[in-house]
């Protein structure tokens, strides 16, 4: 399988000694990119140092956001902020933002609210896609979405790492978002999630790592990294009846279709 993207990864996570060898893994099994995701928009710089590790085989893009865990640890910064951070041409995205109830207390949920939205509005003014984390949060994340669609008019975004429902997937789907697959679908309890793996629109799928979190079958309970997203991917062609070589050359499309600054 080559030319495959992994649109969700944290290389924040790995020392700047084992990159090298992460990305030799990366290009053998047939990737020619990756996204690594900020989590605090104070260490957006470190994730645009990341990008500089890129080579002339792979590339690495990022994004820069604050996750919702960690809303009440970082200064809340506005649309135009988060804007200005994100000029520089090796950002391709905003985010990650959202939604997290399983971590999150219930006191911390309208923090979580106010950030998101101003990612949101930080997405359309720029015209990059916001690259979503919901979890636990499928009613709230489904209204938030409409609201800000009906009310301010739509933004490209896409639900990483999908782990919801049948109910959330539509709405997303139904405002013009993208669907991101992880190692989650290979696990033997993720039927609901390779329903919808099966299901979406074939123009609107990802697939991904959330390195170095959630492995996919073979490699569950290991590291996760880059190179596995290809475990995911065969799972999720197999699923849609497509060959390995037919879906990456989908998903890449589909990848350079959302993130439209980004470039091989």
């Amino acid at each position: 399988m080559t030319g495959l993207i992994d649109t969700h990864c944290h290389l924040d996570h790995f020392s700047d000694e084992e990159l090298p060898a992460l990305l030799d893994r990366a290009k053998s099994a047939g990737l020619s990119g990756m996204v690594t995701i900020g989590t605090r928009l104070s260490r957006h710089g470190q994730q645009k140092a990341l990008t500089r590790r890129s080579r002339t085989d792979i590339t690495i893009w990022c994004a820069i956001g604050t996750h919702p865990d960690h809303v009440s640890e970082e200064e809340y910064l506005d649309a135009d902020a988060i804007s200005a951070l994100a000029e520089p041409e090796e950002v391709i995205a905003i985010g990650e933002s959202g939604l997290d109830y399983f971590h999150g207390t219930e006191e911390v949920r309208p923090l979580q609210h106010k950030y998101f939205r101003a990612h949101i509005a930080a997405a359309r003014k720029t015209g990059l896609p916001l690259v979503i984390h919901s979890r636990s949060a499928d009613e709230d994340m489904a209204a938030i979405l409409t609201q800000e669609t009906e009310k301010n008019g739509a933004f490209p975004f896409l639900l990483h790492c999908f782990a919801s429902g049948h109910d959330l997937a539509r709405t997303a789907l139904d405002l013009g978002g993208y669907l991101s697959f992880s190692g989650i679908a290979t696990f033997p309890k993720g039927e609901t999630i390779r329903d919808v793996a099966r299901d979406a629109p074939a123009e609107r799928i990802f697939v991904e790592t959330d390195a170095p979190y959630l492995a996919p079958v073979p490699r569950r309970g290991k590291r996760n990294e880059p190179s596995f997203v290809s475990f995911t991917a065969q799972t999720v062609a197999e699923l849609r009846g497509m060959e390995p070589a037919a879906f990456a050359e989908l998903t890449t499309s589909n990848f350079l279709r959302l993130f439209s600054q980004a470039r091989l």
